[in-house]
Formats: C-alpha cells, sequence, structure tokens
C-alpha cells in the first residue's frame, strides 16, 4: 500500500459512481476498474442461455464458462465479445442485482477484481468494494443520491443511448435493485466505517470529481489537474 493508491467508490446504482470514477482515474493517471460492469456481462450471459438469473443454481453453474475482461478504454469483453452496449440495456439491468447477491459468482468475480488491482494504483467502483473487495483502500468514498435524482440520471442516460424506457419504469427499477443490494446476505450495499459520505443529489459530476480529488490530495498529498 506504500507506494500505491487505492480509491475505492461504492453506492447505489445510478448514483454516478462509473462516470466519477472514470474522471478520477483520469485526473490522476491511474487504471479504472468498473466492477459492475462484470456483473452485468456475466448477467447478459446467463440470459442468452435462456436461463431465469433468478436461478441460482442454474447461474452459478455458468461460472467455469463466463470470462470477462475490461479494456483500458472502457470495451467490456464476454468470451471476447464486446458487449459494452447491450449490458447497459434495460433487461439486463432490471436482472444484475440478482446475479451479483450469490455468493460463488461474487467470490469468482471478486478474484478477478483483486487480480486486476494487483500492485497498481486503481480506482475501483462497485456496491462493496471498500467493505469487501479492497478493504485496505487507502481512499473510501460513499456515492449517494436520492432514487428520484438517480431515476432522471439513468432515464436520461438511456435515452442519449437509444434505450427505450419511461421514467416511472427506470424509478420502480433502482427501488428494487437498491433493496436487492441491500439486503443480500453476502457482502451487501453499505458504507465502509471510515468511508466518506457525498451526497451527490445537487452536485454536477465535476463538483463529485473535484471533491474526491482534494479528498486524495488531502490524505496522501496526491496532486491533480
Amino acid at each position: 500500500m506504500k507506494n500505491k493508491l487505492i480509491i475505492a467508490i461504492d453506492g447505489p446504482a445510478a448514483a454516478g459512481k462509473s462516470t466519477v470514477a472514470k474522471l478520477v482515474a483520469k485526473q490522476l493517471n491511474i487504471t479504472y476498474i468498473d466492477t459492475g460492469a462484470m456483473y452485468r456481462a456475466f448477467t447478459l450471459y446467463v440470459m442468452r442461455q435462456g436461463v431465469d438469473p433468478q436461478n441460482q443454481a442454474a447461474a452459478e453453474a455458468f461460472i467455469a464458462n463466463v470470462k470477462i475482461t475490461l479494456s483500458p478504454t472502457g470495451e467490456v469483453f464476454l468470451n471476447g465479445e464486446n458487449v459494452a452496449l447491450e449490458i447497459r440495456e434495460p433487461k439486463v439491468s432490471s436482472q444484475v442485482s440478482y446475479i451479483a447477491s450469490y455468493k460463488s459468482i461474487r467470490l469468482a468475480l471478486v478474484d478477478f477484481q483483486r487480480h486486476m488491482a494487483g500492485n497498481q494504483s486503481v480506482v475501483m467502483d462497485g456496491r462493496d468494494i471498500g467493505t469487501y473487495v479492497l478493504p485496505e483502500a487507502n481512499i473510501k468514498i460513499f456515492q449517494i443520491a436520492s432514487v428520484e435524482t438517480r431515476a432522471v440520471r439513468r432515464y436520461e442516460e438511456n435515452l442519449a443511448k437509444g434505450i427505450i424506457c419511461t421514467l416511472d419504469s427506470v424509478e420502480e427499477d433502482l427501488r428494487h435493485r437498491d433493496y436487492i443490494d441491500s439486503h443480500r446476505e453476502f457482502a451487501p450495499l453499505k458504507p465502509a466505517s471510515d468511508s466518506i459520505l457525498i451526497d451527490t443529489s445537487f452536485m454536477t459530476v465535476n463538483e463529485v470529481v473535484e471533491r474526491i480529488l482534494d479528498i486524495v490530495h488531502k490524505k496522501v498529498g496526491v496532486a491533480h489537474g
């Protein structure tokens, strides 16, 4: 830990974690790891097999068949296929929290996430990075926003990508995902005891990024910009 910087950004769905984490990593010139994309890719694989993601035993049986890799430029590869766009579709979003709640799948992907972190400096975002995946992180952020704010953000994001949905359906999905993520038995969504809470409901992306960079600078002396 002496020679590397580990930033963990946790929080509920659509809190803006990935957007902020990418920009923080870019400013600090370190690696960004999107753990949520891994669970989405696994979910997509299960669905492509015609299996209900809520069928835990059937989903866990695919662990050995799934290879997920992330590129430095944001592509997500599922067994060699770039699925970066498909994993963001509502059909995947509505099911990913089930897949992410299964202990054996989480253990398999957490091993991969820790391996990716290795000996390099990283920004990693997800649900349990500061509490379970990388509890030794130098900086732990728990990023939140009201469900209404998050719904509008995700709705506008979907429309920009050409994904058809309604604001009500997005909000309902987020409330459902919040419940599953925070009530799962293994590594539930919750802030680490030493995390810093940032409510982004009334903040711009740049304001959140600057806040995190200031926290990093004050705690570990890493300059930015």
